[in-house]
């Protein structure tokens, strides 16, 4: 087996240049892959498809008087075309986890992603509009960033690192995060000593950044 290292050109893993003087790495993350493969790639979902398929299909077959036999083994095709599309899924989603690095620093939060072409996508505070985090009930979280007005995110080439439903202006979504609360806590001070204000704080995604990115506010003024 080859110890060769893919990302051994990064001088930091998931940086792809070293920081310029002056700016420093506060936090780096990766996305837990099983709270991706759920969130972010929808298993139970599609679970749920193919259980409600095997149930129209015992039902359709002994409404039409089919043997038990032919109900098994259709049910049997049904569950492993269900059960195929859930190992890819969830292959996809370790490899997506694997590969990718959240990264904030004291001027730009970047994600480094993708499995087949990974490429890094490079934000600095001054785009930054505001910042929301979602929990989850396995205790994993969300951590979303809006763009200003006129910034826009490729949500194809960005997928599954945006958030769901906001695909005519895509936001930057940290996704499956394992200790969300803590890389709220680090970027909220970033954003905060960057903009010039006593705080930020990242509330739900309904809620934006109590003090938005780049104005002051009235108190530190």
């Amino acid at each position: 087996m080859s110890d060769h290292d893919d990302f051994a050109f990064e001088p930091v893993p998931g940086l792809p240049a070293a920081l310029p003087q002056g700016e420093q790495l506060l936090w780096q993350g990766s996305p837990e892959w099983k709270s991706l493969a759920v969130h972010g790639y929808h298993i139970r979902k599609v679970a749920l498809y193919f259980l409600v398929l095997v149930v129209w299909r015992i039902g359709n077959g002994i409404s039409a008087g089919h043997g038990v036999s032919a109900l098994a083994l259709s049910c049997l095709w049904i569950v492993c075309l269900g059960a195929t599309a859930i190992g890819v899924l969830s292959l996809l989603a370790y490899w997506s986890a694997r590969m990718a690095v959240y990264s904030v620093t004291s001027e730009r939060v970047l994600l480094r992603h993708g499995i087949a072409v990974p490429m890094t996508i490079n934000i600095p505070f001054a785009l930054v509009a505001s910042a929301a985090l979602r929990r989850y009930a396995d205790g994993t979280g969300d951590l979303t960033l809006a763009l200003s007005p006129g910034q826009r995110l490729g949500y194809i080439i960005t997928w599954p690192y945006v958030r769901p439903g906001k695909i005519t202006r895509p936001e930057l979504d940290f996704r499956a995060l394992k200790d969300p609360e803590r890389a709220a806590e680090i970027l909220g001070q970033a954003l905060a000593a960057h903009a010039g204000v006593a705080a930020v704080r990242i509330g739900a995604p309904s809620t934006p950044a109590a003090n938005p990115v780049g104005q002051r506010s009235a108190a530190a003024a």
